[in-house]
């Protein structure tokens, strides 16, 4: 067995946390865990004393009463000595979250968490707190990886990789959940497809589906134009115009819906929320009803209504992660990281989203060349964007953070983002400082 480890989680007391916990337990043979250290703010308290509890019952279900299970509100005790330090943070929570949604709209914008100006206010708030905890890393764990799934993760993985030393991974379920919809959709086993992943976060194509040698991406395209659906539990399903699937020649994710179909997803925002709420005020019920179950003294496994969270498959992207790395396994993932000549035409330390082989060493980009010119000129308009609101975060400047508003495709009007960006700054004063 590898020797054993100690993994801190910031962020602890998140509702997904008993997701990650689940795939702890099910490659403990591969990752032998000594000590999960869970860090939150006081004002989280009950909250990640209540994952804790829930966590050891789980252990000890499963036989692993000897894992020690710590509860921090700072978080150098954790990170000391710590192989991996996992980040699922969210400053100012949920409430910051519907204010970024409802801000959006009070615009006729798209508002959601990781694009448009949800995204710009919650990498705003972010990336202070995750160079913090990066240079933390560095002084207390330097020879730990930070997995990264705070979002917006491309954005907050490139502040640190670029502002820091600390080695840092960033990881989504957005690929490994398309991987699932396309073996359910061709009717494949999950092992039987290879795909070719290249982009950004939430921003990804599947340029090629290969099962058992055969290329089906045409296949999948056709599908998807006569109506075979393929979303997430957060994002509402809309249908793909058949001749942009066509003439794309790539699966897009889910996500893509937001560029190019803002329209149909802004009234769909916009009816949802005067409905049932904004997705984080939807989650906000959600949650409610999770902490509620994980409170039950009698419950020790992970409840099936955590799936309505949107995080579907993260214990299992971030395990074999973890495993990659730990276990020099050379596996092959898709992560974001540097890109590194991979995809050309972007800057060699732009995050970008696609195929790697992982071991020990890290994640390192396999070669895909150029995107297709439409994917191309999107990509480097979002990473453009990407780019100035990580200069905008580090160095307080309004300027960067207007001109990354405009760059940005899904707001991309001067004669709004002003008023907006000061609208931001006021509703943030508490988690901007360096814009004071």
């Amino acid at each position: 067995m590898s020797k054993t480890i100690k993994i801190a989680v910031i962020g602890g007391g998140s509702s997904y946390t008993p997701e990650l916990v689940e795939g702890l337990i099910a490659r403990r043979a591969s990752v032998a865990l000594r000590e999960l250290a869970l860090v939150d703010v006081e004002a989280g308290r009950d909250k990640v004393e209540t994952i804790a509890a829930l966590t050891r019952r789980m252990l000890a279900k499963n036989g692993m009463e000897a894992v020690k299970v710590t509860v921090h509100f700072q978080p150098d005790e954790a990170i000391r000595d710590a192989s991996f330090v996992l980040t699922q943070l969210r400053v100012g929570q949920l409430a910051a979250r519907a204010a970024d949604e409802r801000l959006g709209l009070k615009y006729q914008l798209i508002g959601q968490e990781t694009t448009g100006i949800g995204g710009f206010a919650k990498a705003l708030r972010t990336i202070p707190v995750m160079l913090d905890i990066a240079r933390k890393v560095e002084r207390l764990a330097p020879e730990a990886w930070i997995i990264n799934f705070t979002n917006p993760a491309a954005i907050v993985t490139e502040a640190v990789q670029r502002h820091t030393n600390a080695r840092i991974i960033g990881l989504c379920n957005v690929p490994i959940a398309m991987h699932h919809m396309l073996a359910h959709m061709l009717e494949e086993p999950f092992e039987a497809l290879r795909l070719r992943f290249a982009g950004l976060n939430h921003m990804v194509w599947v340029h090629e589906v290969n099962v058992r040698g055969e290329n089906r991406t045409q296949e999948v395209i056709e599908k998807l134009c006569s109506g075979a659906a393929m979303t997430m539990n957060n994002i509402k399903e809309a249908p793909w115009p058949a001749g942009l699937l066509r003439a794309l020649g790539a699966i897009p994710c889910p996500y893509h819906r937001y560029f190019y179909l803002p329209r149909h997803m802004l009234e769909e925002e916009q009816a949802a929320a005067q409905k049932e709420g904004t997705r984080a005020e939807q989650v906000m019920k959600v949650e409610a009803s999770l902490f509620g179950q994980y409170r039950d003294p009698h419950l020790a496994h992970k409840p099936a209504e955590l799936s309505l969270r949107g995080g579907a498959f993260y214990s299992q992207v971030a395990l074999e992660l973890i495993e990659a790395i730990h276990n020099d396994t050379g596996a092959q993932l898709v992560v974001n990281t540097a890109n590194k000549g991979a995809i050309q035409g972007l800057p060699d330390d732009a995050v970008v989203e696609t195929n790697c082989v992982v071991d020990a060493a890290g994640a390192k980009p396999l070669a895909f060349g150029a995107l297709p010119p439409a994917m191309h000129a999107l990509t480097t308009q979002v990473k453009t964007y990407e780019r100035l609101t990580i200069d905008a975060a580090v160095n307080g400047d309004k300027q960067a953070a207007l001109l990354a508003l405009i760059v940005n495709p899904l707001v991309g009007d001067a004669g709004l983002a002003g008023d907006m960006l000061e609208e931001l700054l006021t509703l943030n004063r508490d988690y901007l400082p360096a814009f004071r």
